[in-house]
């Protein structure tokens, strides 16, 4: 696989960047919308795994231009696990200890989420990206002086 060059890279980031308000924006009002019926850590957790499936199909098709595969789409979930758990750190400190709203601390939360969750879906969705090997130096032959 060819390494894409940096103007390929700055586009990912900007297409990321688009979906992320997108994708942030289905979040928020998908949160929104169950706040009301649900406790806000639950309507949380639900408004995070229903817009989590529309960004594994927007960062596929939009972001990375690549085909979404059965595997990428149960990897995508588990890669993310790390964006969950900042976010979710961060709206419980953000309600509990900052005493913000629970309306708004979702957003904070996720701002803090962005750059992770960018080096994690790229490396899921575009496979060869992660970091390179460690190459093996050859054996060194002893020499008798």
């Amino acid at each position: 696989m060819t390494t894409p060059s940096r103007r390929d890279q700055l586009g990912q980031v900007f297409r990321f960047a688009l979906v992320g308000g997108v994708n942030t924006g289905t979040f928020f009002a998908l949160y929104l919308l169950l706040h009301p019926h649900l406790p806000y850590f639950a309507a949380y957790t639900l408004a995070f795994v229903l817009s989590m499936i529309g960004s594994f199909f927007m960062n596929t098709y939009f972001t990375y231009r690549t085909r979404p595969t059965w595997k990428k789409f149960l990897l995508f979930p588990l890669t993310n696990v790390t964006n969950y758990v900042i976010q979710s750190a961060g709206l419980y400190v953000l309600v509990s200890w900052v005493g913000m709203d629970t309306r708004i601390a979702p957003l904070v939360a996720a701002v803090v989420a962005i750059p992770f969750t960018f080096l994690l879906s790229r490396r899921i969705l575009i496979p060869g990206t992660g970091p390179e090997p460690a190459r093996a130096e050859p054996p060194r032959t002893s020499s008798t002086v």
